[in-house]
């Protein structure tokens, strides 16, 4: 008999540091999804992301960017995994290379971020603007060269794509509606899986500095970008209903397979998140850092110097 978690149990679901234990999840979630899917190409990937971020690729430093790191690729991937499961049990049709690709999708749409070696300047977050577009270069030459199925990568670059805030799904030409909707997940699993973060507030910190490197937004100080969550929650909320369709509620459907309960624990997770922000930023700015005390984010940013 299935049974809810316990709130140790929800605190791990968005613990999603570890590589292995993330890919040990996601198969087990895929495998109730389809039970005979050959994870051999999402497998390749997912060791080669892994790779990229820790600066074992060749030809490519480290991944260096603070919230645009392996925690966040990994939240996504796990988040699009539970929403391909919420839409198993919603009863829509899901070809086992429609699955590889979000998967694929989901661990490649941050990948533009990466710097060639010689590339001493900065960090990725210089790419900010440009990063889905470099993302989706490097990810067209990497299936040609590992010989993917030739047919996948018009496909994937229209998905990633929809993880750009430029590129909303309505004005994107999609090959077919399948692809949109596959889009639409993978757009609403950056969202929601980012903003679900148990240190998502905490890295707000980090995000500032991505910012201001990429010379995006007029952020005065971390304070002010804490300041500004709010109305980017406002604008997702809709964004999430409209653009996305709504397709986060797909989750509800997973956690009631998996748990039993008619549960979304990650809008609940984000909700958390935003009311503790509410009462923050009703505090004078100085009281901020002594109130965000996960993942020792404020000590890192103290000691930071920006490019």
């Amino acid at each position: 008999m299935k049974t809810a978690p316990t709130p140790s149990e929800i605190r791990t679901l968005f613990a999603n540091s570890d590589p292995t234990e993330v890919w040990y999840k996601a198969c087990d979630i895929i495998k109730h999804i389809n039970p005979l899917l050959d994870f051999f190409y999402v497998s390749q990937v997912f060791d080669d992301v892994v790779r990229m971020f820790r600066g074992d690729y060749p030809g490519y430093r480290p991944i260096n960017t603070l919230y645009h790191d392996l925690h966040h690729t990994l939240d996504v991937f796990l988040c699009a995994t539970r929403l391909l499961h919420g839409a198993h049990v919603a009863g829509i049709e899901l070809s086992a290379a429609e699955i590889i690709r979000t998967l694929i999708a989901a661990l490649m749409h941050d990948i533009g971020y990466a710097q060639l070696i010689g590339d001493d300047s900065g960090t990725g977050a210089k790419y900010t603007k440009t990063h889905v577009s470099r993302g989706i270069r490097f990810m067209l030459q990497y299936l040609a060269e590992r010989h993917f199925p030739a047919d996948w990568g018009e496909r994937l670059e229209l998905m990633i794509n929809c993880t750009d805030p430029a590129s909303p799904p309505s004005q994107i030409r999609f090959t077919d509606e399948k692809t949109r909707l596959l889009g639409q997940l993978l757009a609403t699993a950056d969202l929601v899986g980012q903003m679900a973060d148990r240190t998502y507030l905490e890295k707000l910190l980090f995000l500032y500095f991505e910012f201001k490197e990429a010379h995006l937004g007029n952020f005065r100080n971390p304070s002010d970008l804490l300041g500004g969550t709010q109305q980017f929650y406002k604008a997702t909320q809709i964004k999430l209903d409209g653009e996305l369709g709504g397709l986060y509620s797909l989750l509800v459907l997973h956690f009631r397979e998996w748990y039993g309960v008619e549960r979304n624990y990650y809008l609940e997770s984000i909700i958390s998140n935003i009311d503790y922000l509410a009462q923050i930023v009703q505090l004078d700015e100085s009281e901020y850092p002594l109130r965000l005390k996960r993942g020792g984010i404020v000590e890192k940013m103290k000691n930071m110097v920006l490019p």
